[in-house]
């Protein structure tokens, strides 16, 4: 996948691995990177707005809302976006899930959230739009709104999804638009994905 990239840029892409059970980055649970992360408190009042860009079956949603806060989850293919549905139904929890184009986020959601928990969406993307999902990512915070992320895989290479991260590079398409908090390996992961995620805490910039 390292030469044509655009097909991950579309639903149908994302609708045909679902569809043919080609969704090796499902965990069947929330990420441990950001159960740990909540276990050691995050500056983030109940009742807090959060967005789960790239949310899938939604586990890591379903998780922040059964800690009080409230949360919308976007997803691509509407294939996740039921399966997060049934899941919260049948678990009983109160989220909100909507199939979206991330890309097209800030047309309605301009500075709508407080917190942004990102997870395997910036990996999935097309790497040329990297600066280009961070500037939505700024505009669906309020001022000082905080983004929260586990970054994975880091690994060199071009291939993809899912598409390889570093440190420095996730740092730099970060900066024009926050203010890095924190910068750190996540004290859990999944065992296959050991070394291989950073763990970020920004904060978006007023402007």
């Amino acid at each position: 996948m390292a030469g044509d990239r655009a097909p991950v840029s579309t639903s149908a892409f994302w609708e045909k691995l679902y569809a043919a059970g080609q969704d090796g980055w499902e965990l069947g649970e929330p990420a441990p990177a950001l159960v740990q992360r909540l276990e050691a408190g995050l500056p983030l009042a109940p009742g807090t707005r959060v967005a789960v860009p790239g949310a899938g079956r939604g586990h890591d949603a379903r998780l922040l809302a059964r800690r009080g806060y409230q949360v919308t989850g976007f997803d691509f293919a509407e294939a996740a976006v039921r399966e997060a549905r049934r899941l919260a139904e049948e678990e009983g929890v109160r989220v909100a899930f909507e199939r979206r184009d991330v890309f097209s986020l800030a047309a309605d959601y301009t500075e709508a959230f407080d917190a942004v928990w990102e997870y395997t969406c910036f990996c999935a993307i097309d790497p040329a739009r990297r600066g280009e999902y961070v500037d939505v990512l700024h505009d669906v915070l309020r001022p000082g709104g905080l983004l929260f992320g586990c970054f994975y895989p880091l690994r060199e290479g071009t291939d993809g999804p899912p598409f390889p991260v570093s440190r420095e590079g996730i740092e730099a398409d970060l900066a024009p638009r926050f203010d890095l908090l924190e910068s750190a390996p996540p004290a859990a992961s999944p065992e296959r994905r050991r070394g291989l995620e950073w763990l970020i805490l920004a904060r978006r910039r007023a402007s």
